[in-house]
């Protein structure tokens, strides 16, 4: 299994999809998940991308299979996710990547891209917020007074079952794509969940948004119960450099639903940056 072990800090899970010709120095993509999800969860978009370009997945730490032997407290932040990033690179040789982030994993993008601009080639965010808003740190609480106290009492796979309806899938959402998501994120680590929601939950990337110098895509889905039109106006504002594509969907996981479109959309992005024509001869 691809681990990449350190001394004194969590192992992280990666996989490295590269269907391109051996005889060239392909580009990558990281395609980065969000909260209590894995690298499994951009399974569908790889064989768009991989003929391309070398695909880069990595499982934050504590979720998936990567370590959670790390201080709760002091161990998710900016500073931990960008050491694992800058890390990882350099451990398998990339200069740089096409980073491309889903809900909270975008978010960090936006702050990655401006403190570590030599590493991003160009930045995609598919239904990222800016900075999570009251709503959503109040959604799926069960008559709980916060989400922290939901996860405890609720656990991680309750949580995930009363969050999961009507916010990330549409309402006619194929049942066996509702059960495959509860299984997957439900076996997060309800602690680490925990620690991930309380950064998260007060992350702001708007500051970082000005500083950004790779080119941006922003995937959006029409209307969505996560993300709010505030968020695309501000980084329509803020962003130096955007692109944004509105997803005729009421959906949140749009690289699940909306697999071929996201990466098809990723792909050409990426490529006219490269001056790469994504087609074969």
């Amino acid at each position: 299994m691809p681990y990449f072990e350190r001394a004194g800090q969590p192992r992280l899970y990666y996989e490295l999809d590269d269907y391109t010709d051996p005889w060239k120095k392909a580009p990558t993509i990281l395609l980065q998940h969000g909260y209590a999800r894995s690298t499994k969860f951009w399974r569908a978009c790889v064989p768009y991308l991989a003929r391309f370009y070398r695909v880069l997945r990595l499982d934050l730490r504590g979720f998936g299979q990567s370590g959670t032997d790390f201080d709760l407290k002091t161990g998710l932040n900016l500073a931990a996710y960008v050491k694992d990033f800058n890390d990882l690179f350099d451990h398998l040789g990339i200069d740089a990547v096409h980073y491309c982030g889903e809900s909270s994993a975008g978010t960090l993008g936006m702050a990655f891209a401006a403190e570590c601009p030599q590493r991003v080639r160009t930045l995609t965010v598919i239904s990222s917020p800016v900075a999570m808003t009251e709503e959503d740190k109040k959604s799926a609480l069960a008559g709980h007074p916060d989400r922290v106290t939901a996860l405890q009492k609720m656990g991680t796979r309750g949580w995930i079952e009363s969050s999961n309806a009507g916010r990330r899938f549409p309402a006619d959402a194929d049942p066996r794509l509702l059960a495959w998501t509860l299984d997957e994120m439900g076996k997060s680590d309800v602690n680490v969940m925990i620690a991930s929601f309380i950064w998260t939950s007060n992350v702001d990337a708007e500051p970082y948004l000005p500083k950004i110098k790779a080119p941006v895509l922003a995937i959006y889905p029409q209307s969505g119960v996560i993300t709010k039109e505030e968020h695309i106006d501000t980084l329509r504002n803020k962003v130096p450099d955007i692109r944004i594509v509105r997803i005729p969907l009421q959906a949140h996981s749009l690289q699940i639903i909306a697999s071929a479109t996201c990466a098809e959309t990723l792909l050409h992005f990426a490529a006219r940056h490269d001056g790469m024509a994504c087609h074969e001869q």
